[in-house]
């Protein structure tokens, strides 16, 4: 329980799932959205968004196949003003012990005119048709005006009170294009409060974007300023420059309770596993400097910090490792260990494997741990990321020889199993990883551009893991890949493979018409 009220209790609105997957690259798949949900609920997360189900099939199926195990967290379906798109929702959302209907629509005015095409009459008479037929549907109703930080205040304040004589329970405030600073979004949020009469049968919430990376100061002044639900993802995850983090919103309140005096039901110490898992599904590595889940957000190099933190460590630190569920990447495996040690410390970094993907997951540990002499925390979650995240793949890395030096020309011999059936090549090129990327190409042909290859080691030491991140772009779809191994073109290859596997996925999937909040 919180020293604080209900009353002050910050709803937390994870929209990592909807908004995060519309960031370039960041496709999932059914398999990693279920084990994202799973986490969420775990982590205490009031509110998951989990698609957009009009969008696609895939996002259909997505979502309404999280309806069916997610029994704590609310599931939330995100639909436009038509009615097709609240049926829809409606309908995956259906499984769902616990259920909302988000529904949306632009009221500022640059919006209605170039992109709605609509007059603010017939844009709100839209909210409130759209939010009548969602409540017919659902009881939980949640009502967006998008571009709301660039809405004309008594236009908004008017939209606002019909969307809740209608039903909406929740009212959200986007700041779509990262535009409002906190001052002006706290004023924002004060005036709504106070000129829309019956604000008082709803929940203000809050959904800030990063373009001017004031995302999550802007959510906290909302919060402030009486907004109680905060709309936010893992990682800061979403498009353009992302949305409001949640680690950092959730952090920001527990460690600074004195200054704002509101809670949340977020369990801290499950966020750095959470924040793993993102980045392994997505391919979005997380920055070192990034807050809260950062690889140096608890280091210190300096002497006077080290000296200051060995003294006492909240002369440098303002919240424990520990209070985000941070370990030390201690040395607790090797090629003697067995089975039950490496199952149980596969459950303390978060991972809940099968019994076919443990054995999978075992048996790459022990060629590992043959390579390298310390076998840290880092290597197994790479480790576990790169070959169980993907068992659904089409197309599978058999084996790898490449021939490189001085002297050229570099080869590269490259075996691949694609749709169950293996293929061999060998290709030449410019460098020992051209030439095996060449090799991936000439055995599956595609028209996909590299537009990014970058690598960053694992763990310290000469035989560290390389973790290699490859993004390829096609017909406007983009996708991230990421890949491990001790030998850095195997683990390029894995990286690139694994791209084209998501772009196969993207492939499948139908773009919606407009996709925004």
């Amino acid at each position: 329980m919180s020293q604080f009220p209900e009353s002050d209790r910050v709803v937390i609105f994870d929209t990592t799932m909807r908004d995060g997957e519309q960031s370039p690259g960041a496709s999932m798949n059914l398999e990693e959205k279920l084990r994202i949900a799973e986490m969420l609920q775990s982590l205490g997360v009031d509110v998951i968004e989990a698609g957009f189900p009009i969008a696609s099939n895939g996002d259909f199926e997505a979502v309404h196949e999280i309806a069916k195990i997610i029994g704590q967290s609310v599931i939330c379906g995100l639909a436009r003003a038509g009615a097709k798109d609240i049926d829809r929702a409606a309908e995956a959302l259906r499984p769902a012990k616990r259920k909302r209907i988000h529904t949306f629509i632009a009221t500022s005015p640059l919006h209605m005119k170039y992109k709605l095409q609509m007059t603010p009459e017939a844009v709100h008479q839209a909210v409130i048709d759209s939010v009548t037929r969602a409540r017919n549907l659902c009881d939980d109703v949640e009502w967006s005006c998008e571009d709301g930080t660039r809405s004309d205040i008594d236009f908004l304040c008017r939209t606002i009170e019909s969307a809740i004589k209608c039903g909406a329970s929740t009212i959200n405030i986007p700041d779509t294009v990262g535009y409002t600073i906190p001052s002006e979004y706290a004023t924002l949020i004060t005036t709504i409060r106070n000129r829309v009469p019956n604000i008082d049968r709803a929940r203000l919430s809050v959904h800030c974007h990063n373009d001017l990376g004031l995302a999550v100061a802007n959510s906290l002044a909302g919060v402030t300023a009486g907004a109680r639900q905060v709309e936010c993802t893992i990682n800061g995850l979403g498009e353009r420059a992302g949305n409001a983090a949640l680690e950092e919103i959730v952090m920001a309140l527990r460690t600074r309770a004195d200054a704002m005096p509101y809670w949340s039901g977020i369990k801290t110490e499950a966020i750095t596993k959470t924040s793993r898992l993102v980045s392994a599904v997505t391919g979005f590595p997380v920055q070192p400097n990034k807050a809260i889940v950062g690889a140096n957000a608890f280091a210190h190099e300096a002497g006077i910090h080290q000296d200051g933190v060995l003294k006492h460590a909240r002369t440098y630190e303002i919240m424990t490792p520990e209070s985000v569920g941070l370990t030390n990447s201690n040395l607790v495996l090797g090629k003697h260990s067995g089975r039950h040690a490496f199952r149980n410390k596969l459950k303390e970094l978060g991972f809940e494997l099968g019994e076919n993907a443990v054995e999978d997951a075992f048996r790459r540990f022990k060629d590992l741990a043959d390579k390298k002499k310390d076998v840290f925390d880092e290597d197994l979650i790479a480790l576990v990321d790169d070959q169980v995240m993907r068992v659904n793949d089409r197309i599978k890395l058999v084996s790898l020889r490449v021939m490189a030096g001085t002297f050229g020309p570099q080869t590269a011999d490259l075996e691949l199993e694609i749709n169950g059936q293996t293929k061999a090549t060998t290709a030449s090129g410019d460098g020992p990883v051209d030439a095996a990327f060449n090799a991936i190409k000439a055995l599956f042909p595609h028209d996909a551009k590299l537009q990014l290859f970058q690598v960053h080691a694992v763990t310290h030491g000469t035989d560290a893991q390389a973790e290699v991140t490859v993004r390829l772009e096609e017909g406007g779809k983009t996708v991230n890949g990421q890949g491990a191994d001790t030998d850095t073109l195997v683990a390029s290859v894995r990286a690139y493979v694994t791209a084209l596997n998501k772009l196969l996925v993207k492939r499948e999937k139908s773009a919606p018409a407009a996709l925004s909040a």
